[in-house]
């Protein structure tokens, strides 16, 4: 670390279970994250500017007037441009020194892996079951701890899948409930909840690659917007998991 990143981190540095050998580590790790709505425009700039040394955003879609009330990295300006290269644009802006890589395509079974090639922890941020089930998946295979979140109306939810034998993986829990019958544009959201959430992500994803603090590791925290309420849950491991129990990690 330079004397210059040490300013920059210095924050980082001075508490105790970070300090510098966790900001080094923050420096050398490669997190990936599928998709840039509000939940990849609330994770992103997070890991940017705590020093993520290579970040890839990966979003095949482009910006939508009325992504506007809740992705917050894009501007009236941008709408019509591909979310991934504007968000990487963006964030080269705050953090010039690390590697920033906007995919513009879909994943797909084809591309995933090596997509995910020498990556330390991919951020689920994308809106669709079969997206999801697909990440979850390739990161079961290559064992990449994966850390989900999702949003909708005024109801969020976070959890952390580290891709061991002895804790859940995702389809774990995906299992007990069918696609999404309402989107975002059917059903609404409201503008913050995906910040808090894509805040949390950002929070266990750095907590992981540093190696501080506990992580939900298999639990799965839910927040309440309008009654303002939180509740963790425990997942336990399927069994009859289409994920995870054919295959050994």
């Amino acid at each position: 670390m330079t004397d210059q990143q040490a300013l920059r981190y210095s924050r980082h540095v001075m508490l105790p279970s970070v300090d510098f050998a966790g900001q080094e580590r923050i420096l050398s790790s490669h997190v990936v994250v599928v998709g840039m709505g509000g939940l990849g425009c609330a994770v992103a700039p997070y890991l940017a500017g705590s020093g993520v040394g290579r970040l890839t955003l990966i979003d095949d879609d482009v910006i939508d007037r009325s992504n506007l009330q809740r992705q917050v990295l894009y501007r009236e300006s941008d709408i019509g441009a591909a979310k991934a290269t504007t968000a990487a644009a963006r964030l080269r802006e705050l953090n010039s020194e690390i590697d920033i890589a906007a995919v513009t395509v879909r994943l797909n079974a084809e591309n995933i892996h090596d997509l995910f090639k020498d990556v330390d922890v991919v951020v689920d941020c994308c809106d669709n079951l079969a997206t999801r089930n697909l990440v979850n998946q390739a990161c079961w295979q290559q064992q990449i701890p994966l850390v989900s979140g999702a949003a909708i109306r005024f109801e969020g939810q976070i959890a952390v899948y580290p891709m061991r034998a002895d804790t859940p993986c995702y389809q774990c829990f995906s299992q007990l409930f069918g696609e999404q019958q309402l989107t975002c544009m059917e059903a609404g959201i409201f503008s913050p909840v995906v910040g808090v959430v894509g805040a949390l992500q950002a929070t266990e994803t750095l907590k992981l690659i540093a190696q501080v603090g506990d992580s939900l590791n298999g639990s799965i925290l839910l927040y309440d917007a309008a009654h303002a309420t939180w509740q963790r849950l425990q997942v336990a491991r399927s069994a009859t998991c289409s994920g995870c129990s054919n295959s050994a990690a």
